[in-house]
C-alpha cells in the first residue's frame, strides 16, 4: 500500500516541546499553538488545510449530483408548531431554501399571516440567526435574541408586534439564557455574564452568571440585579415567570449536570426575598405549573425515569411532598398542563408516547401517534382545550397536528410535501448486546428490499452523553444517503437519557468506556448480521458524538471504513479550560482531579493516536466561530492524526468559516456541508451513484 504522505502533502504542523505533568504523568502537547485561533500561524494552517480538503472534495464526480438532489429535496415548505399569546398566534415557516425560518403572526389561524421577524434580512449570507424569543402575555411585545456566525453569545432586542418596529432596548453579553416577561408587560428577566475581553471572547471561560430584570425603555446598565452568587462562580440561573404571573421560578444549574436547585420569588410583594425551595444538588426538578402555593415538578428524585410531585410552598419540608404521577416503565421526558390536565411526554424504547392524566394523577388516555416516531409540542395555557404538536419519523417529514383535549382527536394542520415516496422505505428497531451484556436498542432505516449480503454502505450515528435522547427524526440529508442505497443506523447508547438517569450515569465519568463499547457493539452487530462490512461502514457523530467517533477510531481503527467526527471534544485533558467547557466536568470528570485523570487519559482521542497506524478515511469537521467546543480540539486532533496515519486513505479537516457549533447555521451552508460529507463517503466506501 502506498503511504498517505504520497497521496497528500498535508500542511506543515510543527511540533513544540510542550509537556505537562498530570499527577506524575508527563503528557506531551506538541500542537498547543493551534489553541490560538487568531494567530497568523494558525490562520495559515487553517487556510492550507481547507485548500487541500475542498480541493479533494471538489474533484469527486458525484458531489455536484448529490448537491443538486439535496437542494431539490430541501425545497419544501417547513412549518413550526403554532403557539398563542394574547389575541395572536405565532409560528415559524421556511419556504424551502431560505437560510433561516421566518416568524409570522396572525389574529386567527385562518387569517392572513404577517411577517414579524425575518432573520434572512439581518445579514447577506444568513449567518445572523434568531437564537431565542419570548412574547409578552398580551401578545403585543416580542423579545428576541440574535446570534452571529453561530456563536453562543447573544444580543437581545424588543419589537412591537403590531407595528413590526424595534424599540430602543438592546441587551448584550447574554449566553445560555432565555427571557421571561412579567405580566404587566413592562419588562423581563434574563441572565448574563460580565463583558468579556473583546479579543478572546470566543475562548475565555464563562463564570459568574447573574440574573437581572430589564425594564422596557431603560439602558442595560440600569437593569436590576435579582440574584447572583459571588461565592459560586459556576452557578447559572434560569428565571421563568409562572403562568399566573405571581412567582419568579429560578432554576439553578451547575454545568451540564442534570441536578439543579429551585428558588423562587413572590412577584406580588415588591419586598419579597428569594426563597430557597430546593437547595441541594441531588436530582433534576423541572417546574410544571402552580395552583396557589402548590408547585408541581417533574423530577427524577428516587425515580431515575421520572415522576411528578407536588410541593406546597407553605409546607415545603420533603416529608410533606406528594407523589402525583409515579414512575413508570417508560421515561418521563417532560410534562405540561392543558385543560387542567397533565400532558406527559414519555419515551418508550426511544420513541414518543404521550399520556394524559388528571391533576390527581389518574390516567385518562394515551394520544394515538402514527407510528415509531417523535412527537413534540403540546404547548399552551392550563385552561386551553386545544393544542398543537408535531410528529416526525425517519421517513415522515415533520407534520403539524391539531389536538382536541376534550375529545382526544388529532387532525392534520400542516403536512409538508417532499419529493419522495415514504412507502419505498422501512424502519425497524433491533436490540443487541453490548460488551458487558447490556441490551441496547438501535433504529435501522433503508430502502425496502435491500439484500443482507454485507455489501451495503452504512452510516452509523450516535451521541451518547449529557442525558440527551436520540429519537427518530426526518432528515433530507439522510434521505439522499438512503436513495443512494445507504443504510442509516442509530443506536441509543448509554450516556443518553432514553432510559432515564440510570442510563445516563452508565456512560458518565469513569463509565464513559461503556459508551464506546455500545457503539462498537452496534458496528459489530451490523457486520455480523450482514447489513454491511468494515469497508462499507462509516461512523459519525457531533460534539460529544464527535468525541465518540474519535475514541472509537483510536480504539478500533480496524473496524470502520470511514469516520466523520463533527465539532468533537478531542482533548479530554484541557476541554475545561475554554468557554463553557468547565461545565462538562460533571459529565466527564476533570484531568485536574488525580482520581479522574486516568480514565480521561485512557480514552482521550488526541492522546490515543498511535504512530504508524492505518486509520479509516476521516473527515473532521469544525467551525472557526465555535465557542462551545472550541475548534482547537479538531485542529490538534487533525494534526496528530495526519502525522500518525500510515494508510492510503485521506485524513482531512473541513473548517467552516463564519459558523459555530451548529445552531442557526444557514440552509446554504448545511447543504454544502451535507454534499461534502456524502461525497467523501461515496469515495471512501466505494459507493456507486
Amino acid at each position: 500500500m502506498p503511504s498517505s504522505k504520497k497521496l497528500f502533502t498535508y500542511p506543515s504542523s510543527h511540533k513544540s516541546n510542550q509537556v505537562d505533568n498530570y499527577h506524575g504523568t508527563s503528557v506531551a502537547d506538541p500542537y498547543r499553538w493551534l489553541e490560538d485561533p487568531d494567530s497568523e500561524e494558525t490562520r495559515t494552517w487553517i487556510e492550507a488545510q481547507n485548500q487541500i480538503t475542498f480541493g479533494y472534495l471538489s474533484e469527486i464526480p458525484a458531489r455536484e449530483k448529490i448537491k443538486q438532489r439535496l437542494t431539490k429535496l430541501w425545497d419544501y415548505e417547513k412549518y413550526g408548531i403554532p403557539f398563542q399569546e394574547g389575541e395572536r398566534y405565532f409560528y415559524f415557516k421556511n419556504n424551502g431554501l431560505q437560510n433561516q425560518s421566518v416568524l409570522y403572526t396572525l389574529k386567527t389561524l385562518e387569517g392572513e399571516p404577517k411577517v414579524l421577524l425575518n432573520p434572512n434580512k439581518l445579514s447577506e449570507d444568513g449567518t445572523v440567526a434568531l437564537s431565542g424569543l419570548s412574547i409578552s402575555e398580551d401578545g403585543k411585545l416580542l423579545a428576541y435574541g440574535l446570534s452571529t456566525s453561530g456563536s453562543d453569545w447573544q444580543e437581545w432586542k424588543v419589537r412591537d408586534v403590531e407595528t413590526g418596529e424595534d424599540l430602543q432596548d438592546h441587551l448584550k453579553w447574554i449566553k445560555f439564557s432565555g427571557t421571561s416577561w412579567t405580566h404587566d408587560h413592562q419588562g423581563f428577566f434574563y441572565s448574563r455574564y460580565d463583558e468579556p475581553n473583546e479579543k478572546t471572547q470566543l475562548e475565555d471561560v464563562n463564570y459568574y452568571q447573574k440574573l437581572y430584570y430589564h425594564q422596557l425603555g431603560t439602558s442595560q446598565s440600569e437593569d436590576v440585579l435579582i440574584y447572583h452568587r459571588p461565592d459560586q462562580k459556576e452557578w447559572g440561573f434560569g428565571g421563568g415567570v409562572s403562568e399566573n404571573g405571581h412567582y419568579l421560578i429560578i432554576s439553578i444549574w451547575l454545568g451540564t449536570d442534570s441536578k439543579n436547585l429551585v428558588f423562587f420569588k413572590d412577584l406580588t410583594n415588591p419586598n419579597a426575598e428569594v426563597v430557597e425551595l430546593i437547595n441541594q444538588f441531588e436530582a433534576d426538578y423541572s417546574f410544571i405549573d402552580n395552583y396557589d402555593s402548590v408547585f408541581y415538578f417533574r423530577t427524577d428524585l428516587n425515580a431515575s425515569r421520572g415522576r411528578v410531585i407536588a410541593i406546597d410552598t407553605k409546607n415545603p419540608a420533603p416529608e410533606n411532598w406528594q407523589e402525583i404521577i409515579p414512575q413508570s416503565a417508560e421515561t418521563l421526558e417532560s410534562v405540561g398542563i392543558l385543560n387542567n390536565q397533565f400532558v406527559a411526554d414519555y419515551l418508550k424504547d426511544a420513541h414518543s408516547q404521550i399520556k394524559i392524566f388528571d391533576l390527581k394523577g389518574g390516567f385518562i388516555r394515551e394520544v394515538e401517534l402514527p407510528g415509531l416516531g417523535s412527537a413534540g409540542g403540546f404547548g399552551g395555557k392550563r385552561h386551553d382545550t386545544e393544542t398543537f404538536y408535531s410528529y416526525a419519523s425517519f421517513t415522515t417529514p415533520g407534520t403539524i397536528y391539531r389536538y382536541d383535549m376534550i375529545t382526544g382527536k388529532s387532525t392534520v394542520f400542516r403536512q409538508p410535501q417532499v419529493d419522495f415516496n415514504p412507502d419505498n422505505y422501512e424502519t425497524k428497531q433491533v436490540f443487541y448486546q453490548s460488551k458487558d451484556g447490556t441490551r441496547v436498542p438501535m433504529f435501522i432505516t433503508h430502502k425496502k428490499g435491500i439484500k443482507l449480503d454485507g455489501n451495503n454502505p452504512t452510516y452509523l450515528y450516535a451521541y451518547g452523553g449529557f442525558n440527551a435522547s436520540m429519537t427518530p427524526g426526518f432528515s433530507v440529508s439522510l434521505l439522499v444517503w438512503m436513495e443512494m442505497g445507504g443504510i442509516y443506523a442509530m443506536p441509543n447508547i448509554r450516556g443518553g437519557g432514553e432510559y432515564g438517569e440510570e442510563w445516563h450515569q452508565g456512560g458518565m465519568k469513569d463509565k464513559k468506556q461503556n459508551v464506546f463499547d455500545d457503539f462498537i457493539g452496534a458496528a459489530e452487530w451490523l457486520i455480523a448480521n450482514k447489513y454491511t462490512k468494515t469497508e462499507k461502514l462509516a461512523i459519525a457523530g457531533g460534539s460529544n458524538g464527535g468525541l465518540l467517533v474519535g475514541a472509537c477510531i483510536t480504539q478500533r481503527p480496524d473496524l470502520f471504513g470511514a469516520a466523520i467526527p463533527a465539532v468533537g471534544v478531542m482533548d479530554m485533558l484541557r476541554f475545561h479550560k475554554f468557554t463553557i467547557g468547565w461545565a462538562w466536568t460533571s459529565e466527564y470528570g476533570s484531568a485536574d482531579n488525580s482520581e479522574e485523570f486516568p480514565a480521561l487519559y485512557a480514552y482521550s482521542p488526541l492522546h490515543n493516536i498511535k504512530a504508524d497506524t492505518a486509520y479509516p478515511a476521516t473527515l473532521i469537521t469544525t467551525a472557526d466561530h465555535d465557542d462551545r467546543v472550541v475548534p482547537a480540539h479538531s485542529f490538534k486532533f487533525a494534526a496528530a492524526l495526519q502525522e500518525a496515519h500510515a494508510g492510503d486513505t485521506p485524513t482531512l479537516i473541513r473548517i467552516e468559516t463564519k459558523a459555530g457549533h451548529g445552531a442557526g447555521k444557514p440552509t446554504a451552508k448545511i447543504i454544502e456541508e451535507a454534499a461534502d460529507k456524502w461525497a467523501f463517503l461515496v469515495r471512501a466506501l466505494n459507493v456507486e451513484v
